[in-house]
């Protein structure tokens, strides 16, 4: 087994799953607030089986989707990190920051601190040479993350989720990338 990443922000802590966390990770996949741009509400045991997934990926490598907490201590308010995408399209291999708060820890600027956290690990320590993010178009507040952290999109680069069938209206998603020169030129400055 590959031993656990755990990263600190000044404000955060992300951190390798418990199983206290399993509660607050299902109520928050179970509101129709954080979930409006995803296919569906989550039930305890697909968000206990995606806690399960979680930690088989930190297992294989040391990092994944971080459960993330206040320093200060406080229950997971949700979940922040890095995976390889699973399906193929333009972009892939690739690999994928993503984050899923709890509705009451929005506009507090937590997800970016904590995205930039994984964007610091995977630049740094896995050196990628690039990382992606991705949602649907309506998701105003996700791609306002991705520009904070210096992502750009491209028209060009917009594609048609494969996990969702031909149709579904949240098939359609936008694709930010932030090549490692832009990381790089970020840090520096």
């Amino acid at each position: 087994m590959i031993p656990e990443v755990e990263l600190v922000t000044a404000r955060l802590r992300l951190r390798p799953w418990q199983e206290a966390d399993r509660e607050p990770f299902a109520q928050l996949n179970a509101d129709p607030t954080v979930m409006r741009h995803f296919p569906a509400l989550m039930t305890r045991e697909q968000s206990d089986a995606m806690v399960d997934r979680i930690r088989e990926h930190f297992a294989s490598y040391g990092y994944g989707f971080w459960a993330v907490s206040l320093s200060s201590g406080s229950p997971c308010m949700g979940m922040v990190g890095l995976r390889h995408v699973q399906f193929d399209a333009h972009f892939t291999p690739c690999m994928e920051v993503g984050w899923r708060l709890a509705a009451e820890h929005w506009g507090q600027g937590f997800a970016t601190e904590a995205a930039q956290a994984a964007l610091d690990f995977a630049f740094g320590a896995l050196q990628q040479k690039e990382v992606v993010a991705f949602t649907v178009p309506a998701n105003q507040a996700s791609r306002r993350v991705m520009e904070k952290l210096g992502m750009t999109h491209s028209p060009t680069d917009n594609f048609e989720h494969p996990a969702l069938p031909e149709g579904h209206p949240l098939r359609g998603h936008v694709l930010y990338r932030m090549p490692r020169a832009v990381w790089e030129a970020n840090s520096a400055g």
